[in-house]
């Protein structure tokens, strides 16, 4: 367990969930940033840039005598390129599902700390591929309310997982906190021990 808190920028359960999986004792404190894609912005540039910022306003926002180091991430899906958000409603859905629909698309995942000591990040980014989907699966996927708040419309560790034929990559980072890349990132933290090199 770590030795001290740190604080979660994000209201997001799977990431408290994957943070609790490897120990680490952590407060949430969602954390909002504006999520808007600037022009010509990449995919992995897009989530590493709202997870720094997403650090950087949390830690800012805290009094002195309450700071602790601060962990914030982001994830997108990306289809050649193209950013898919968190769908507007069932319509943008059923068009990003179908668009994924028996293709390999890319999820990125930027988790970043911030600390008084400084501040780094990591971009981890993997290949997911879905099989075929028929208009009436998508459908109903809709409508079990599953989508509604997940990048890309889909969520790899809920119903979706029906869908998914391969992934290439970070299992935990497809779900949105790459665990390898979180734990190299908050064992640089000083004063911060997490597992073996706990007391």
């Amino acid at each position: 367990m770590a030795r001290a808190p740190i604080y979660l920028a994000s209201a997001s359960p799977r990431r408290s969930e994957l943070l609790r999986q490897i120990g680490v004792a952590h407060e949430i404190r969602p954390t909002a940033v504006d999520e808007s894609v600037r022009t010509g912005e990449a995919p992995a540039e897009y989530v590493l840039r709202l997870a720094e910022e997403k650090a950087t306003v949390l830690w800012d926002r805290l009094p002195p005598a309450e700071r602790a180091p601060v962990l914030a991430a982001d994830t997108t899906v990306a289809l050649e390129g193209e950013i898919f958000g968190k769908p507007a409603g069932r319509d943008d859905a059923v068009s990003m599902l179908s668009r994924l629909s028996g293709r390999t698309h890319q999820v990125h995942t930027a988790v970043a700390v911030r600390h008084a000591h400084g501040a780094a990040a990591r971009v981890n980014s993997s290949n997911v591929s879905l099989r075929e989907l028929s208009a009436a699966e998508i459908d109903w996927y809709w409508h079990t309310g599953e989508p509604v708040d997940k990048a890309g419309a889909y969520a790899v560790q809920g119903l979706a997982a029906i869908f998914i034929r391969h992934i290439a990559g970070s299992y935990s980072g497809v779900m949105g906190l790459p665990l390898y890349e979180t734990w190299e990132l908050l064992r640089t933290v000083p004063g911060l021990a997490v597992g073996s090199e706990a007391t």
